[in-house]
């Protein structure tokens, strides 16, 4: 009995410090899975998606499903969509995680939340990535200037309006250097796509 009471306290003190946490980061760390389970079943952990859980009480910003996802698939990158609203560019409130995954990757299996998952290579996927945190998390995030090249590319996916939407409003926020945007656009191999829209504008 000692010994779960020791373990309880050990959960719930690293659930604070973390606030976000996998399963495995406390079994490697020698807590039974099954206090994991009997804290989750008596309320004192929340269980937001498969293996990962925090406190009940746990206060999130809006990226909560990043961090979650991050945890879950951390080498992937948020990207398009999901990235353009964690930067605060452009209009779109996408109902899904957009990730990019590496083309050999498997596709990760999350109850939640939904993801959306893209395949790169090469420099396309290693590129413009940038560390951010969240909710104690450290993200993996395309750059702006990568993202707007991205949506550039795949905007038969998600059409051309929010690609030319996010391009115009970086570049008058100055949130991105037109030197920035030829490298990624190069990059992403669309430059010749971009070129147009880009004289136009300049």
């Amino acid at each position: 009995m000692k010994r779960t009471s020791t373990q309880t306290r050990r959960v719930l003190a690293m659930a604070r410090t973390a606030k976000v946490f996998r399963l495995k980061e406390l079994t490697s760390r020698g807590i039974h899975p099954e206090e994991i389970r009997r804290l989750w079943r008596k309320g004192l952990l929340v269980r937001s998606s498969r293996g990962v859980y925090h406190l009940p009480n746990a206060e999130f910003s809006g990226n909560l499903s990043l961090a979650e996802v991050a945890k879950r698939v951390p080498r992937g990158v948020i990207c398009l969509l999901t990235a353009l609203r964690f930067h605060g560019v452009g209009t779109q409130m996408p109902p899904e995680v957009w990730l990019a995954l590496h083309r050999r990757a498997a596709r990760p299996r999350l109850d939640r939340p939904r993801l959306r998952v893209v395949r790169f290579s090469g420099q396309a996927f290693t590129e413009g990535v940038e560390q951010h945190t969240a909710d104690h998390v450290s993200v993996r995030v395309y750059s702006i200037a990568k993202t707007v090249a991205d949506c550039f590319k795949y905007r038969n996916k998600i059409g051309l309006d929010v690609a030319l939407e996010a391009l115009r409003e970086a570049l008058k926020r100055r949130k991105i250097t037109m030197d920035e945007i030829w490298k990624y656009a190069r990059i992403c191999r669309v430059a010749r796509v971009m070129q147009p829209y880009l004289e136009a504008i300049a």
